[in-house]
């Protein structure tokens, strides 16, 4: 287990975020913190890079200190055959049935958590959040003396109930559980102990700060994107969920009525998901020689600034997951007032008002009416995407976030 120090966000201050929210909700939060001022508190998870947890906490830790609370990071480590197993609970807790948790796995799941365990101390917090699954079992190996919360970012609405099982003897010794939305909580899980937090982006982070139309463009040249054809985008990790073979048939289709459209696929390759790898090359073959398809990764230089550039010169957004957790994707493209479509799984119906903020789609022959409906109707594309950011502005924003955790931490 090793401790972040380095953030994305480094020297935030609440009061930069004054213009955003306004007087009022800034002062509610300063009182909010006022209980916790000089309390310590750690998130603990399983990367500190790539992924939007570690988005999250590069920009809401130095957030919890500027209102007082002494706020640490700390990432646990494994081999790859440990990641491979966590993958592996992902992907059931999600809804893979075929998957089956053996012996091995479990030993070896358990094994690393102990070892990092043995790593730090943890007991010595005022506060404990686990995010995920990949840590949940430390609390097995501490003498617990403060509140521990587990925090999950997956669909969980209708998980293999084998690996389900196995985690909750963990899960149900936490003092509270956090989840996206109320149909992610399972009913074997004490009800009083259950938070509904959804997750957030920054709107001055390095991904979603203003950018000029000169730096969008010589970002875009950089790429051998052209911006003077529609662009149609999806951002995602390349994982089997995301529904990235749906992205490039809905591209295809669309390409057969606007033949100049481009596809840019965005991804980040993850330290946490092996798996990835697999299908960033299934993706490559998919796509074939078509060159006005783009994969643009964190291998090729492609950062938050460049996804931030990409989000904004595009004429629509997809997002066909096949399950999301949330998808903070589809936040990020909503906030700079851009039309998403998605597909009506999980935390992306919680986002995109059908027909108002946006566009929800079962599958690719909908996504392709309704991406040529955006991209042959303008101005109903523009009336969506402003409200698709008053939308986020109200619910989905960071010091939104920072003021429901100040909530549930006051709770205890």
């Amino acid at each position: 287990m090793y401790e972040v120090t380095k953030f994305g966000g480094e020297g935030k201050k609440l009061e930069d975020y004054r213009k955003i929210i306004g007087e009022g909700a800034l002062e509610t939060i300063k009182e909010k913190a006022e209980n916790l001022k000089g309390k310590s508190f750690t998130h603990v998870n399983s990367t500190s890079f790539g992924g939007g947890v570690a988005e999250i906490l590069h920009n809401l830790v130095p957030l919890m200190r500027d209102v007082g609370i002494d706020a640490r990071w700390f990432v646990i480590e494994g081999t790859n055959e440990f990641f491979n197993v966590t993958k592996s609970f992902h992907n059931a807790l999600q809804g893979n049935k075929e998957l089956r948790l053996t012996e091995e796995m479990k030993e070896l799941y358990l094994k690393t958590n102990k070892k990092n365990a043995e790593d730090f101390d943890l007991s010595s917090f005022d506060y404990v959040l686990i995010h995920d699954p990949q840590p949940a079992p430390l609390i097995e190996f501490y003498e617990k003396k403060q509140p521990w919360i587990w925090r999950c970012h997956i669909d969980l609405s209708d998980p293999n109930l084998e690996f389900w099982k196995f985690l909750r003897q963990f899960v149900e010794k936490y003092d509270g559980y956090i989840f996206h939305m109320e149909e992610y909580v399972q009913n074997d899980l004490n009800k009083s102990k259950v938070v509904i937090m959804p997750p957030s982006i920054d709107p001055l982070s390095e991904k979603n700060r203003e950018l000029s139309e000169s730096e969008i463009l010589k970002i875009l040249e950089r790429f051998d994107v052209d911006p003077e054809r529609p662009i149609i985008t999806q951002v995602s990790r390349f994982d089997p969920w995301k529904g990235i073979f749906d992205v490039i048939d809905v591209y295809r289709k669309v390409k057969e009525r606007i033949p100049e459209v481009q596809l840019l696929l965005v991804g980040v390759m993850a330290h946490d998901d092996p798996e990835g790898w697999i299908y960033f090359e299934k993706t490559l073959r998919k796509i074939g020689e078509d060159y006005d398809v783009k994969v643009l990764t964190n291998l090729t230089g492609v950062h938050a600034r460049e996804v931030n550039a990409f989000q904004r010169a595009s004429d629509v957004i997809l997002q066909m997951s096949i399950r999301e957790g949330f998808g903070l994707t589809v936040t990020e493209a909503m906030w700079k007032e851009k039309p998403v479509i998605g597909r009506a799984v999980g935390g992306i119906r919680l986002q995109i008002v059908d027909g108002k903020t946006g566009f929800l789609v079962k599958d690719v022959s909908e996504a392709v009416e309704k991406t040529l409906y955006l991209l042959e109707h303008k101005d109903m594309a523009q009336k969506m995407s402003k409200n698709a950011k008053e939308r986020v502005k109200e619910n989905f924003i960071i010091t939104k976030h920072l003021e429901r955790y100040l909530d549930l931490l006051n709770s205890f």
